[in-house]
């Protein structure tokens, strides 16, 4: 007899814990940039190593995930992350961080189906809605890491991003592999047959680029939040990882009351409310106004990028109880193409122009956004 409440919390927890190292990479990319004196383009195409890695990575996982189920492959995840992190902190040049990231992408490829797909599961089988508040603790971990990495500044670099990552991956990987074994989880079962592209479901095509919409301007945020605001605070200034702790923490705040909007607003309601305030935070980011409106405007872009991952998660898992973990991967494929396309037009933008005018060109994904939401209907 699984035993829900325990459930959720393990879940949510799993969720929490693997972005902590994450949060922290992202907080040192100021840090890394200045050390291998790298322009916002020549950084920007570094950042690719990671999403290139993960599109791949994901449809090898939704295949190896029906063999060998979430929960293991989730604990080896954790168990590689420290290793996986200590690769871009090392890096010597440009190719080398994009190799680096390009690791990282390929792990967190694996540990991004296993969450989803456990999450999803467990919606369908406990009916329960928990996908909005377990993609809050994500954002949690997110920002605790990001914190973290802050605190700990005069403890080095290595040892602040190990201290964060190596008890994250040994209490994940425990968890991990205590969580309930749900329906759908048959070691050894056979994946369903490959689809053609004229069998894939409308709704998933559409789902999937009202993600990818979303995507771009969150890794644009997590990108480049941190080197925003080091442009802006004067030279000798430490915190520019606070913006990405900022952002982090609004994101979790809106996952954390998005189950609870979506039974009042719905789902394409609150898509609409959410991307709205997203629409806004950006305005404010991009007009010259005092820096203390910087602040704001990571908040607001935090909390109208909440839920529209996990709203998409949601709709993908409840079209296809066979082609679960495969339309998961396909959303999440096609999301990453705003992670390859946003990093390299901004920096590109940033080089030739402003870093405000870069972050600008996110505008026009947003309003997308708000149109395709009502693809996220109840069906």
């Amino acid at each position: 007899m699984i035993s829900t409440r325990r459930t959720i919390l393990m879940t949510m927890a799993v969720f929490a814990l693997q972005p902590l190292a994450l949060g922290a990479w992202l907080a040192l990319i100021p840090h890394v940039k200045e050390t291998l004196d790298l322009s916002k383009a020549e950084l920007a195409f570094a950042l690719l190593g990671q999403p290139l890695a993960v599109i791949p990575g994901l449809q090898i996982a939704s295949r190896v995930l029906n063999l060998i189920g979430p929960r293991r492959i989730l604990a080896l995840g954790f168990v590689m992350q420290p290793f996986a992190y200590l690769l871009p902190i090392n890096a010597t040049g440009q190719g080398t961080l994009f190799l680096a990231l390009m690791v990282i992408g390929l792990a967190s490829a694996f540990t991004q189906v296993c969450l989803n797909v456990y999450a999803g599961r467990l919606e369908k089988q406990l009916f329960v809605t928990v996908m909005s508040r377990c993609h809050g603790f994500w954002a949690l971990g997110l920002m605790v890491g990001s914190f973290l990495i802050v605190v700990f500044a005069s403890l080095g670099v290595l040892n602040s991003l190990m201290l964060i990552a190596v008890p994250s991956a040994i209490i994940g990987a425990y968890i991990a592999l205590t969580l309930p074994k749900l329906d759908g989880e048959a070691s050894g079962a056979k994946s369903p047959p490959r689809r053609k592209f004229s069998e894939l479901p409308r709704a998933l095509i559409y789902i999937s680029l009202f993600v990818m919409a979303i995507a771009m301007s969150e890794g644009a945020m997590s990108d480049w939040a941190a080197i925003y605001l080091a442009e802006r605070l004067p030279p000798e200034a430490t915190h520019a990882g606070i913006a990405i702790t900022i952002f982090a923490g609004f994101l979790a705040m809106g996952r954390m009351i998005g189950d609870v909007l979506k039974t009042w607003l719905g789902a394409a309601g609150l898509a609409r409310w959410t991307i709205g305030l997203a629409i806004m935070g950006l305005c404010i980011m991009v007009l010259p106004l005092p820096l203390v409106f910087v602040y704001i405007s990571f908040g607001f872009m935090g909390l109208g990028l909440s839920v529209g991952f996990p709203l998409g998660v949601s709709a993908v898992a409840a079209l296809d109880d066979r082609y679960e973990s495969a339309n998961i991967a396909i959303m999440s494929s096609v999301a990453l193409c705003g992670f390859l396309i946003g990093p390299p037009l901004i920096g590109l933008l940033s080089d030739s122009f402003s870093l405000r005018i870069g972050l600008a060109a996110l505008l026009p994904g947003l309003i997308g956004a708000f149109w395709l939401s009502h693809v996220l209907k109840h069906r």
